[in-house]
């Protein structure tokens, strides 16, 4: 997992909406989820504020939350797609069953 995933991933589950998530709050997160990780602050660091530039983070201070514009990406992607229905004529679907028309 990526520093950019994990971090975004601790920020939703968080759940600090209002004023966001701190980033020791977001790396206890980040390692409770990920014992094995070898922890790289500069990396971490970096992440965090690649984040802001692209958008998808929004710094309060020094919290950070998701941002609008990421949230509406984040429920468009789980949201289902609904499947197109072929609309057919009646007459069309019974020849092409090969039953008989019900005229």
């Amino acid at each position: 997992m990526s520093y950019r995933a994990g971090i975004y991933k601790a920020i939703y589950d968080l759940k600090d909406y209002r004023l966001g998530s701190s980033p020791s709050a977001i790396q206890k997160n980040i390692m409770t989820a990920n014992p094995n990780l070898s922890w790289n602050d500069a990396v971490f660091k970096a992440a965090l504020n690649k984040g802001v530039a692209d958008g998808d983070l929004v710094k309060n201070k020094n919290y950070y939350k998701l941002s609008p514009e990421y949230k509406k990406k984040l429920v468009d992607k789980i949201k289902p797609k609904k499947p197109s229905k072929k609309k057919w004529g009646p007459g069309k679907r019974r020849a092409s069953a090969g039953l008989p028309d019900a005229s």
